[in-house]
This record gives C-alpha cells, sequence and structure tokens, in this order.
C-alpha cells in the first residue's frame, strides 16, 4: 500500500488559445491551410518562460477549428497540483499564458480571440518517489485475477499513445482468452523502438 501511494505524478495545464493570426511565418516548403506554421508540436527551451509546449491543433486537423482563418493553439504547461500556476484563475492564467506568447513574439494579444483552460491531474508517471519499488506493486496486482492495469496511470509508465492502446487490446485479448498470466501486458513498452512507423 506504501509503494502505490507513494507514486509521483506530474501534473498538466492546456490553455486553449483562438487567434486570428500568428507572428511567426511559415518559410518552409510545407503547404499548409491559410499557410500557417506546418508544426503539430513546438518544444519551448526560452528560460524566461513557464511554457513548456505549443500545440497547433489546426495541424492535426483542420476541422478541430470552427472557422477557417483562425488558429487553435493548446499551451502546455507541467506543474504540480496546488501550485502557484494550478491555483491561478483561469482568467488569469490566460491572460498569463497570452503574455508568454507575446513574449516569444508568437501572437499580438489584439488578435486573441478566445481561450480556456483545462487542468490534469496525474498526467504524467514520474520515475521518482517509491517508483524503485514499484515492482513489487505489479507482482501484487498480478496475482488479482480480474485486475488489469493498463495505460499510462494504471502502469505508472510514461507509454505513448500506442503502448497505451496496446495494453488495453491486449489486456482483452486475455480476457477473452483467458490467459491468466499478465506478463504480455506488463511487456510493452519495455523495448527500445516505438511501435510507430514512418512511411
Amino acid at each position: 500500500m506504501d509503494i502505490a501511494l507513494n507514486l509521483v505524478y506530474r501534473d498538466f495545464i492546456t490553455a486553449g488559445i483562438l487567434t486570428q493570426e500568428l507572428k511567426v511565418k511559415n518559410t518552409t516548403k510545407f503547404k499548409t491551410v491559410n499557410n500557417i506554421i506546418p508544426d503539430n508540436w513546438i518544444y519551448v527551451q526560452e528560460k524566461d518562460v513557464k511554457l513548456g509546449r505549443i500545440q497547433v491543433f489546426n495541424n492535426w486537423s483542420p476541422y478541430m477549428v470552427a472557422q477557417e482563418n483562425d488558429i487553435w493553439l493548446g499551451l502546455e504547461y507541467f506543474c504540480n497540483e496546488g501550485d502557484e500556476l494550478w491555483s491561478m484563475p483561469d482568467k488569469n492564467f490566460l491572460q498569463f499564458c497570452i503574455q508568454e506568447l507575446e513574449k516569444l513574439n508568437f501572437i499580438h494579444s489584439n488578435n486573441v480571440k478566445d481561450g480556456c483552460v483545462i487542468r490534469v491531474p496525474k498526467a504524467y508517471p514520474s520515475y521518482i518517489g517509491s517508483y524503485n519499488c514499484l515492482y513489487k506493486l505489479i507482482e501484487y496486482v498480478k496475482t488479482i485475477d480480474n485486475l488489469y492495469l493498463i495505460g499510462r496511470n494504471g502502469m505508472h509508465r510514461y507509454n505513448n499513445q500506442d503502448h497505451s492502446m496496446m495494453s488495453a487490446i491486449v489486456a482483452v485479448e486475455n480476457i477473452i482468452h483467458g490467459i491468466r498470466n499478465k506478463d504480455n501486458v506488463w511487456n510493452i513498452n519495455i523495448e527500445e523502438e516505438y511501435h510507430e512507423k514512418t512511411t
């Protein structure tokens, strides 16, 4: 029980910022709708902002944005539940995010049309705390026939989406075929290469 209670997670906030225009321009050979930058994710390295990553939702699918000429950004902040960022009221947090985007010369605040804030507790498992004893917890839960731990939080493993879905698929196949040994579920994402393939 102590092992489970002392597993540590990192929390996460996404701020959605709807804007009419980006200051940063597409200078690549890649064509996009309205010629916006072609990136899905942009990792932010600047030390004078707290922002960790920017998503450009338009580039996942143009249908994620109601108006074709608008740009829907997801600003990702890694934090701890209850800290200064987590506790900031939504209105203040959105203003803080817009200021950070301006500091990065990414947008102009006058072009922002809307925003929203989504807080996700325990989004990322951390490999600290009681993590070194996790193997004991795994051996214990394997003895419970009708319990399958899957995905990032269930397995306390930094799985990508493919690994998380694969753990669920394998767990369901075990249940369907009456396989009681759960090693095949726990062996997902212990290899060095990812499931994704590029063409």
